[in-house]
């Protein structure tokens, strides 16, 4: 008896022992799948976090902390102003030369006010002597309208040989009807400087002259004025690739849909534009000047520039920029640093400019070069852990403020070089103003309807913005292109 009760226990804790082991096997397995499941959420919190800072970053990126234009910044406290303050008055300057309306010795038409009773008495004072004359010049537009000009021909039978002759017109005479160079000079000045619209143009010079200037016939002459400014384009194309220091950028626009790019290169004295489908390296080769460009181009770091075997110099203004996000989102002492370093380089440089001998001393340049280096020295212990995300394509990326760091330090001397040759510019601004007037074109006109167009604008753009860099009469510059079948500006010319 006492046997079978203690089969009995046995058999009993062996149940007991089989339902312990389940239930510890549904624990561990339970527990294996809450460590699973952790592990996931850490690996999606971590990325959520990544995502949020690089939304964070994305939004708060403005013109004051990037390459991105003014037009873009939306209705949010702007970031602070490259632009150190001064302790000069607002207004002019002292010395500043006013312009101030003066009166001239020999004005077009004059007036007679007479004075023909006293203003007190009411004595008669027409026959009194005159004891002087008061002036006051008022400087007016005349009535405009337009002047036809009738051209006639003589047609005449010669005596000897019988046969008709007839008198030539004037090479600029071509049609029945037409509207005169001068007038077109007009037009094309509004659309290709001022940058109106043809509908605009043709409202303007409706109810300025009371003519209608229809669309096709500004587009006519936006045409006329592009062939004859072929020569021009090559001789200023030429003129650029014998400059020493060259300013380059880039910019999308739109064709129809099809976004494609302007290529700008460009000096204080010249202005090359020129339309392309492509943004990189290709197109560079396409438009032949950087393949065969033999002195130093400034440029805001895009890579395509490197595959070019030329001197390189990068923009500041944009490295200032991205310091100043990188102190404003990272709190990055370092950023700070440099950028006070490159401002104060840059009083240095700009000071030393107005004196002789024109050049940073051997100790100035020295002590620039080790303070840049001991920034860069603590930037790198900023990011001693910088987290990596591995991308299918292209580089591994990384924080915008580490991305910066390792641009100041593989191009310190492309960074640096202003301050080696006065030569070269701090930054690229030269480019930046010149390629902003596709960006205000479009945002005046839109976009363009045809490759033609852009192109048109491109080749007439280069030669008045040439112009007006050589300080000369833009519309009149216009006006003789017009009046010449091979038309070669002086300007290109001069040494």
């Amino acid at each position: 008896m006492q046997e079978i009760e203690y089969k009995k226990e046995i058999f009993q804790l062996r149940n007991e022992v089989s339902e312990l082991k389940a239930l510890v096997n549904n624990v561990l397995a339970e527990n294996a799948n809450l460590r699973e499941e952790n592990y996931q959420l850490r690996i999606e919190n971590a990325s959520l976090k990544d995502e949020v800072k690089s939304l964070k970053s994305h939004l708060s990126l403005n013109s004051q902390t990037s390459s991105k234009p003014p037009s873009s910044d939306s209705f949010v406290k702007k970031t602070k102003s490259l632009r150190e303050k001064s302790n000069k008055k607002a207004g002019g300057q002292k010395g500043h030369n006013g312009n101030t309306l003066k009166m001239i010795s020999n004005p077009d038409k004059i007036e007679i006010h007479n004075l023909k009773t006293c203003n007190y008495c009411g004595n008669e004072l027409s026959e009194t002597k005159i004891l002087k004359m008061k002036k006051r010049q008022v400087f007016e537009l005349p009535k405009i309208c337009l002047e036809v000009t009738e051209h006639q021909a003589e047609v005449k039978i010669c005596s000897c040989c019988k046969k008709i002759n007839q008198a030539e017109f004037p090479p600029t005479v071509s049609a029945p009807v037409q509207y005169g160079n001068r007038l077109k000079s007009f037009g094309l000045y509004l659309n290709n400087y001022q940058l109106l619209p043809y509908d605009r143009i043709s409202e303007l010079l409706e109810q300025l002259l009371g003519v209608k200037f229809n669309v096709g016939s500004l587009f006519s002459a936006n045409k006329e004025l592009y062939e004859k400014l072929e020569t021009t384009e090559e001789l200023i194309k030429e003129r650029i690739l014998k400059e020493k220091i060259l300013n380059v950028d880039e910019t999308g626009f739109y064709v129809k849909d099809s976004r494609q790019w302007l290529h700008l290169y460009s000096t204080d004295k010249l202005t090359y534009y020129h339309h392309h489908k492509k943004r990189g390296k290709e197109a560079m080769n396409d438009i032949g000047i950087l393949p065969n460009f033999k002195g130093r181009i400034i440029h805001d770091f895009w890579k395509s520039y490197f595959n070019f075997d030329c001197q390189h110099s990068l923009c500041n203004a944009h490295h200032l920029r991205e310091l100043n996000f990188v102190i404003e989102h990272e709190q990055a002492t370092w950023a700070k640093e440099m950028k006070e370093l490159l401002l104060e380089i840059k009083i240095s440089v700009d000071n030393a400019k107005e004196n002789y001998p024109n050049s940073l001393s051997t100790h100035q340049l020295l002590n620039y070069e080790k303070k840049y280096e001991v920034i860069l020295e603590k930037a790198l212990q900023f990011y001693p852990n910088n987290k990596t995300v591995t991308k299918k394509r292209g580089r591994k990326k990384q924080d915008k403020g580490k991305n910066l760091l390792d641009r100041l330090i593989d191009y310190r001397e492309e960074t640096l070089s202003f301050m080696y040759n006065f030569d070269i510019p701090f930054d690229n601004n030269q480019a930046e103003r010149d390629v902003r007037m596709m960006k205000l074109k479009q945002k005046i006109s839109g976009c363009f309807r045809t490759e033609l167009g852009s192109e048109i604008f491109c080749r007439i753009r280069s030669f008045i913005s040439s112009v007006k860099k050589q300080q000369l009469n833009i519309l009149e510059q216009i006006y003789l292109a017009l009046n010449q079948t091979n038309f070669f500006p002086q300007f290109l010319y001069a040494k």
